[in-house]
């Protein structure tokens, strides 16, 4: 485990509590068991070569035991770790086995990470971005959604908001905190204000939009839509990744510490989740029922729900530079757009306080078998 200094006072405007997520809430608490977890035994540093980084597989175990902080609780979103704990993937790779400490609660990735209860966190650029201006010596290393998954969604048989010219005038419901401070971005991302449209406050229910109390309700393009649907409703989405804020979501964090001296640990990893999120998204039913009859059980969540929002969360996951360059993989150019998205949002970092790729690039480089080719869905 790492030994740090009391670590930085993390007074987040984009507390994961702010954000909306896919499923139900859930306040799960990182026990005593769960730190012990995440100290590894291994003792790979960035000098070493290891079997791992040689191309090789690492001895049975010779890794340890790792935790991987998830973002939200324990639903689909988390089907690649599913599959390379159920596949072997993990213990392939040398380690004896990786925790998966489900989120929800109060305590995020950064929080878990500079204690030291785990190696790698998901969390996503306008979370950690503030935490490292604040001096939390965290990078990201790679990330699942190449396009985040906020939206704004109206109903074609209320007032549908196509374009964002149609979005001047109109009320929206939009959550406070993160989602607030989100949507504002949006808004200065395409030339406006909030003087151009009525906020209203909400929650995450979209009763309120299919009664006609606003005309948009921030969403996930992967969660809401469905439910609309369900309850016989057309939805219309004007997704931010596609309208002017392009930022990545589900990202692996981790301290420059783990960078610096577990590095060919941290590449044993990602080649594990790899192998995992490349079954995950060729299978969002499996990935559905892993997540509500295993992983999730306890959050009682529909299959039918579960297996469908899979099948959507595949269309932030996938694209022709995925193909080109692997999973988890970011461009230059995608970079470069979230550092203005951040921007836009009030986080004003530069690409190499906040992002380091090399990790993701060595591991592709060793194993360019890794590198798949997959369908490319489109949200419907």
């Amino acid at each position: 485990m790492n030994a740090f200094t009391t670590p930085p006072i993390l007074n987040k405007p984009f507390d994961r509590r702010g954000f909306l997520r896919i499923g139900g809430l859930s306040a799960l608490a990182i026990g005593g068991t769960a730190v012990l977890a995440a100290c590894s035994t291994g003792s790979s540093t960035s000098g070493s070569t290891t079997a791992a980084s040689a191309g090789a597989t690492a001895a049975a175990g010779s890794l340890g035991t790792i935790a991987l902080q998830l973002s939200w609780i324990k639903n689909i979103e988390f089907g690649g770790e599913y599959y390379a704990t159920e596949k072997g993937y993990y213990t392939g790779a040398g380690f004896a086995g990786v925790t998966l400490l489900a989120g929800g609660g109060q305590t995020g990735a950064e929080e878990t990470l500079l204690s030291g209860q785990s190696l790698v966190g998901l969390s996503g650029p306008s979370i950690t971005g503030p935490s490292v201006l604040q001096g939390a010596p965290l990078k990201i290393i790679g990330s699942t959604y190449q396009k985040n998954p906020f939206c704004l969604m109206s109903l074609a048989e209320k007032t549908p908001i196509r374009t964002i010219a149609d979005l001047k005038g109109k009320k929206i419901g939009v959550q406070s905190g993160g989602n607030q401070t989100t949507f504002e971005g949006f808004l200065k991302a395409n030339g406006m204000t909030t003087a151009d449209v009525t906020l209203v406050t909400t929650q995450y229910d979209i009763a309120p939009l299919e009664t006609g109390a606003y005309d948009a309700h921030m969403s996930y393009i992967t969660n809401e839509p469905i439910l609309a649907k369900k309850d016989g409703f057309t939805p219309v989405i004007l997704g931010f990744a596609d309208n002017g804020l392009p930022f990545v979501a589900e990202t692996f964090t981790v301290t420059q510490d783990s960078i610096d001296t577990k590095r060919d640990l941290l590449k044993a990893f990602l080649v594990a989740e790899i192998k995992g999120w490349s079954d995950a998204v060729k299978d969002p039913a499996g990935n559905a029922a892993y997540a509500v009859n295993t992983y999730g059980k306890d959050q009682k969540l529909d299959l039918d729900e579960q297996t469908q929002e899979a099948t959507a969360q595949n269309s932030l996951i996938l694209t022709a530079d995925v193909n080109k360059n692997g999973l988890f993989t970011m461009t230059d150019e995608l970079i470069a757009e979230n550092i203005t998205s951040l921007a836009a949002m009030g986080t004003v970092i530069t690409a190499d306080q906040l992002f380091d790729m090399s990790l993701i690039k060595e591991v592709y480089a060793e194993h360019p078998e890794l590198i798949q080719s997959f369908t490319i869905p489109t949200a419907s």
